[in-house]
């Protein structure tokens, strides 16, 4: 079974960092796209970033709310994904997950995704 579990959220003052973690199992890493979206109360799930893990440096998306802000990487010898968010607002509290995509390629809709991991809490207080 293809699993995805994430890490990393926490209550952090405006202006802090976070790193966010996705560990995959059941799936050959190598092979995948992965890509973080979050969903703050009351609002659509949006697309944070995305990574192929095929092609680390030519394929990754920012969404215009964190470009500048964040950046997505991959361990692919650990199987994880990370987020690393900094300068963090009030606007980006929201719960945060991971997903999968077995073709590898990069993409920005939530349906586009296979898998998906069950939620971290990411709180900013201002």
């Amino acid at each position: 079974d293809v699993q995805l579990q994430a890490s990393g959220g926490g209550l952090v003052q405006a202006g802090g960092s976070l790193r966010l973690s996705c560990t995959a199992s059941g799936v050959n890493f190598d092979d995948y796209a992965y890509g973080w979206f979050r969903q703050a109360p009351g609002k659509e799930r949006e697309g944070v970033s995305t990574i192929s893990a095929r092609d680390r440096d030519a394929n990754t998306w920012y969404s215009d709310s964190v470009k500048g802000r964040a950046t997505i990487s991959t361990d692919n010898a650990k199987n994880t994904v990370y987020l690393q968010m900094n300068s963090l607002r009030p606007e980006d509290t929201a719960v945060y997950y991971c997903a999968a995509r077995s073709d590898g390629l990069i993409a920005t809709d939530a349906t586009d995704y296979d898998y998906w991991g069950q939620g971290t809490q990411v709180t900013v207080s201002s």
